[in-house]
């Protein structure tokens, strides 16, 4: 028999709250405003799933109003393209109003790096190594550009660019009517870029664009269903697990 005094025995480790996974950017117990960033990242996520078939559809339909929608850069160089050839008046309104449209939702970044600082872009960087690479790469330059970074933030290249300079600059603390302003010179710039590369090209994408609209209905349809499946399939591998 045992002699085993049981007030020897090792305490068990206390049970961690749900709010302590390591998988969540807060660094303590969620406050209202915790609850109402994230989930407000969770409404950008489906809105952009929605907008995939519409950004389709909108090209082959009406370039400059998927412009003035989305402020897209395809959307830009079709526009471009088309206003070189006459077929795009009033473009410079629609290319400014898809800055404002491309930007709506950037403050929500910036309030994040605002609320928890490192521990959005921990989350980010946890997905996986290559994601951690990436993002302390980006982080690295970034912090050296300082607010020169927004500039960049719009560079067509494979990294997380914009995520990470925004979450900064809610972390160094900018103004949010700083960053906002700013962004939105940013992304007209960059917009104006595309602009002048489709009015450049000119003819050959106004004949793609003509011969896109006649299988447009079709391809947004195909990438909504696309869309639906995986979301579907998704929720039954949740169930499962």
């Amino acid at each position: 028999m045992s002699t085993e005094d049981p007030a020897d025995a090792p305490e068990a480790a206390p049970e961690k709250e749900w709010w302590e996974d390591e998988s969540l950017p807060w660094n303590g117990k969620p406050t209202r405003e915790d609850y109402w960033c994230l989930g407000w990242f969770a409404f950008v996520g489906v809105f952009g799933m929605a907008m995939i078939p519409l950004r389709a559809w909108l090209l082959g339909l009406d370039p400059p109003v998927m412009l003035a929608l989305t402020g897209s850069r395809i959307g830009a160089a079709s526009t471009g393209a088309l206003a070189s050839v006459g077929e795009a008046g009033n473009w410079l309104f629609f290319l400014l109003i898809g800055s404002v449209m491309a930007i709506k939702f950037d403050w929500i970044y910036w309030w994040a790096g605002k609320l928890w600082g490192r521990g959005i872009l921990d989350v980010q960087a946890s997905q996986s190594k290559r994601a951690a690479r990436n993002i302390a790469r980006v982080e690295r330059w970034a912090l050296k550009l300082g607010w020169l970074g927004i500039f960049l933030a719009y560079l067509p290249i494979p990294l997380p660019i914009a995520f990470v300079v925004f979450v900064l600059a809610g972390m160094t603390g900018m103004p949010l009517w700083k960053f906002m302003v700013m962004n939105f010179i940013a992304k007209t710039l960059w917009s104006f870029i595309y602009f002048g590369l489709g009015w450049e090209i000119g003819e050959p994408v106004v004949f793609v664009l003509n011969q896109y609209a006649r299988v447009a209905n079709w391809i947004a349809i195909a990438l909504l269903v696309v869309i639906m499946f995986t979301a579907f399939r998704n929720q039954g591998k949740k169930r499962v697990a």
